[in-house]
């Protein structure tokens, strides 16, 4: 029983400092883009900035539930891998249908 809880824990700590480094990354590539927006204007500098920055915020949701996809393969926690997995599948269809449109 306290193996699985310290494997929660673990989870718990890997996922949350991807999150905060996800969200501190999209921070940081938005600020520089509109430092770079104030100073040039709509450069591509700027815009490859701000793009990156939507783009970081954007997958860090999507590099969670693959973190939590592999985390739970290494529990043999079957039920919640196929929950992850059904949540992944329909993050990369939507993905998928966002891109054609």
């Amino acid at each position: 029983m306290s193996d699985s809880i310290a494997s929660l824990e673990r989870l718990e700590r890997q996922l949350g400092l991807l999150l905060v480094t996800g969200v501190l990354l999209s921070a940081a590539c938005l600020g520089i883009g509109l430092l770079f927006y104030l100073i040039d204007g709509a450069s591509v500098v700027a815009d490859r900035c701000l793009r990156t920055g939507l783009i970081v915020l954007m997958a860090t949701p999507i590099l969670r539930v693959v973190v939590s996809v592999v985390e739970y393969v290494r529990m043999r926690d079957w039920f919640f891998v196929a929950t992850t997995v059904i949540v992944l599948a329909e993050l990369a269809w939507t993905l998928g249908f966002a891109f054609t449109r």
